[in-house]
């Protein structure tokens, strides 16, 4: 990519972003749903103005490595296993039920049993980026709420993670369950490679020159690349090496600061991320799919805030704060576009069934991004009562 091709896509995205923003901010809108919008404005389906999607999608897919790493960063082990023991329960039982309301939308517009059944699945998850980005650090770090969310949504990613490995293996391998297992055992494995390596050999530097911030910056983010690349090797995702990465150091009180120094930069990435997502959405096909996408977002919408506060009402949570958490996690999750690409790109779903789901998940985010920030304290919220960072 030449160099006046990449400068003119970073144009594109912050100074629209800047200029969509302003206007978003005087509407009282939300800003995620604003860069949403610019993707789909400057994007191959819109003016055609972004040059190379997939440079675009690159810088995307970082945002999300950097707020996972960030996430890692804030959870010791211990806490997180506890987290995750309590949510088991909570995940099992939303999971279940959306994927049945998923699966009963598809199959009333027409789609097959297997078609309908993809689309069920991909509706289990919520939005890790917008559950976590709108969320005010106060709440992520400190509060029942903050676990809550943080482990419920960390279950959800591995479920998604488990179906996308198993799709991707059915379409070349002769076992893929037996694909699947190996990859979650790699999990494992590298989180204790991740955590021996940065005890005896990146902590101990970072102790030694953690007055040079530039230092302590630099190497922080080799480690975060380093260990998402060699997850990629062994076949899993950058994402969850790099949550991997994160947790290896949350015991060290450096993690703290690092996590602070880091946030511009995940600030960065996310927004070329929720442009990159409403890019790579081909409105042509729209009018195709438009009433089954629609009903299927607006059943998501409703029921999913219901679903999660009942659940977590009878694993008794207050119910103010089961109200909350179930409107936080009321959308359909990014891991969704990737199932419904991957499912694509497999053979094994039609591309009616993607791009319902991809219409579903877009939908969902704008709708969900808006009703979040207008109601509950965010870090972006136009309401200076509700802004919490």
């Amino acid at each position: 990519m030449h160099a006046d091709t990449f400068i003119q896509t970073l144009f594109l995205i912050f100074t629209g972003a800047a200029l969509i923003a302003t206007v978003a901010l005087f509407l009282r809108q939300a800003l995620p749903v604003a860069y949403i919008l610019l993707g789909m404005i400057i994007g191959p389906w819109g003016l055609g103005l972004t040059a190379d999607a997939a440079v675009v999608d690159g810088m995307a897919e970082i945002g999300i490595i950097f707020l996972l790493f960030l996430l890692g960063l804030n959870l010791e082990p211990r806490e997180l296993l506890q987290m995750l023991r309590e949510a088991v329960a909570i995940t099992a039982v939303t999971c279940i039920a959306f994927a049945a309301a998923g699966i009963a939308i598809g199959l009333l517009f027409g789609l097959d049993w297997l078609q309908a059944l993809l689309v069920g699945l991909a509706m289990m998850f919520s939005s890790t980026i917008i559950g976590l980005k709108l969320l005010p650090t106060s709440s992520l770090h400190h509060q029942r709420m903050g676990e809550i969310i943080i482990a419920v949504l960390l279950l959800q990613d591995i479920i998604a993670i488990a179906l996308i490995l198993f799709i991707q293996g059915s379409a070349d391998s002769a076992n893929p369950m037996l694909d699947v297992g190996l990859l979650l055992l790699s999990a494992p494995l590298l989180f204790l490679l991740s955590f021996v390596i940065a005890r005896y050999a990146l902590m101990p530097l970072m102790q030694r020159f953690d007055r040079i911030q530039e230092y302590v910056f630099l190497l922080t983010i080799g480690w975060c690349l380093a260990i998402a690349y060699i997850g990629h090797l062994i076949g899993l995702s950058y994402e969850i090496a790099a949550f991997l990465a994160g947790v290896s150091i949350a015991t060290n009180p450096v993690s703290r600061f690092i996590a602070e120094t880091l946030k511009p930069l995940r600030d960065f990435f996310l927004i070329i991320f929720f442009v990159a997502l409403g890019a790579g959405f081909n409105m042509g096909i729209l009018p195709q799919i438009a009433l089954p996408a629609a009903t299927l977002a607006v059943t998501m919408l409703v029921l999913k805030p219901l679903v999660f506060g009942w659940a977590l009402s009878r694993h008794r949570e207050r119910p103010p704060v089961a109200r909350e958490i179930g409107l936080r996690l009321g959308q359909v999750s990014e891991f969704s576009l990737l199932l419904a690409l991957v499912g694509l790109q497999s053979g094994m779903m039609t591309e009616e069934a993607s791009y319902i789901i991809q219409a579903a998940t877009i939908f969902t985010f704008m709708v969900s991004s808006y009703v979040i920030v207008m109601r509950v304290p965010t870090p972006v919220a136009t309401n200076e009562a509700l802004r919490r960072d």
